[in-house]
């Protein structure tokens, strides 16, 4: 698990703060989906860039995975 999760902590890599954008991004399609009133054409284009934005959220995972993960820090007397 501490594997899996150092091959995704990697801020350096821009493909990091583009996975952080995109939960972002599913967090407010969630919240707009939830909106009272919404017309039947906003739902449908909501439900749309939701789906497209976990896909395109799922490839930047899979990227991260692929990567190799980064160093481990070394101690400052070593």
């Amino acid at each position: 698990m501490l594997r899996l999760l150092r091959r995704l902590w990697q801020p350096r890599r821009p493909l990091f703060w583009l996975w952080i954008a995109f939960n972002l991004l599913s967090a407010g399609f969630g919240w707009a989906l939830r909106l009272p009133g919404l017309t039947e054409t906003a739902l449908v284009l909501f439900t749309a860039l939701a789906l497209a934005n976990v896909v395109a959220a799922l490839a930047v995972l899979w990227a991260l995975l692929r990567a190799p993960a980064p160093a481990a820090p070394h101690a400052a007397g070593q």
